[in-house]
């Protein structure tokens, strides 16, 4: 079967370019809207998957799904890194291992609102577990046993009172802060201070987590399965990364409905754009459809050049759309995490993954929006086409 020349294609859209720019920037303009969605996904994933270690182990309260929902007495707590043969030791031969605990504090923005950060009591062994990913970039780290926090680069400039030098104050208790850091993690958006001094400003007599490392040679599947049948230490463990992972399921579910919805919405109205815009073509092409297949050419050649007509306009509408999200990559954003309810700080990221998406999603819009006119188009016989003509 012969096809319909594409260049006969590309010279109707150049010949209609006001309705093709309308419709290519309409699919672009969806395209746009659902892309952004993805890269601010990615973004949000990328940051507490990616950056999860797996050589760091997590350990909370049996059947806690966070750390907010975990609490480990102190005597479990020490009972677990002084009785656990599986964790590492630095070259002092003090386990690699510290008690932590956490909670999220209302605090007001910078620009106005309020919203909750995580505030994290930390052991001197907590910046040794996690080792060069955690970096102090202004300052100094805070004196163990004081009323002195660092605060997360993430926070600077967002949050109130987080500059080096600022009093910050947690229910009644002042903590000066006296340093930065910087985390490719979500650790970046949480304001660190002394575990002892933290749970005696917050009113939490207990612990959320204890991190560690473990030894060359034992598995955190192992560690785990110990732990989980210990009756003197009923707790669970998994490594950071799955406890991470764990912590994005709500967020990513309400971004998803969101893209979904909008690229519903808003692709019916590309679609009703390109039909109209392909339906318009056809009305002015009709003798030539004629000419077409009085030459010879079948009815589906004629099916076929209008749906790849309709598909070009697709494929521009989401070329445009990539152009337009391209500029927020590594744009750095703020929301709530819904499992935790506090706010975290990440940038979006548009990936190849998010541009084919974006690109597979014009496609579709273009090739729906021109079915219609294509099949008429087919449907047309040389006689009545050329007479309407």
């Amino acid at each position: 079967m012969a096809l319909v020349p594409f260049s006969y294609n590309t010279r109707s859209l150049f010949v209609r370019r006001s309705a093709t720019l309308l419709t290519v920037l309409g699919i672009g303009a969806t395209v746009a809207v659902l892309s952004s969605v993805l890269a601010l996904k990615q973004g949000f994933e990328k940051l507490f998957v990616e950056r999860g270690r797996e050589d760091v182990v997590v350990i909370l309260r049996k059947g806690a799904t966070d750390e907010g929902s975990s609490g480990i007495s102190r005597e479990q707590a020490q009972t677990i890194i002084k009785s656990s043969p599986e964790i590492a030791e630095d070259a002092a031969g003090i386990p690699l291992a510290a008690m932590e605990s956490y909670l999220g504090v209302r605090r007001f923005k910078e620009d106005g609102g309020e919203t909750n950060v995580p505030v994290r009591g930390v052991q001197s062994a907590s910046f040794a577990i996690h080792g060069e990913s955690l970096e102090i970039v202004e300052g100094r780290r805070f004196e163990p046993g004081s009323d002195e926090v660092v605060v997360g680069a993430k926070l600077t400039g967002r949050i109130r009172d987080c500059n080096v030098g600022d009093v910050i104050v947690f229910n009644t208790t002042p903590f000066r802060v006296v340093g930065v850091f910087e985390d490719h993690g979500p650790y970046a958006s949480e304001v660190w201070g002394d575990v002892e001094r933290m749970s005696q400003a917050l009113e939490r007599p207990f612990y959320s987590r204890v991190v560690c490392r473990l030894k060359d040679g034992f598995s955190t599947e192992d560690f785990a399965a110990r732990l989980d049948v210990d009756v003197q230490t009923p707790t669970q463990a998994m490594t950071e990364r799955a406890y991470l992972s764990s912590l994005t399921g709500t967020l990513t579910t309400v971004l998803q409905g969101l893209g979904v919805i909008l690229a519903v919405i808003m692709g019916i109205a590309s679609i009703f754009t390109a039909t109209n815009t392909m339906l318009a073509a056809l009305a002015a092409r009709t003798p030539e459809i004629g000419i077409l297949l009085s030459i010879g050419f079948r009815p589906t050649a004629i099916f076929v050049s209008f749906l790849f007509e309709a598909a070009l306009l697709g494929l521009l509408g989401g070329i445009v759309g990539c152009l337009l999200t391209i500029p927020i990559n590594g744009v750095e954003t703020g929301t709530t995490n819904y499992q935790t309810f506090t706010e975290v700080a990440f940038a979006f990221r548009v990936t190849p993954d998010v541009l084919m998406t974006a690109v597979l999603f014009s496609l579709v819009l273009g090739v729906a929006g021109g079915a219609w006119p294509a099949w008429r188009a087919s449907r047309m016989t040389p006689t009545l086409a050329m007479r309407r003509g």
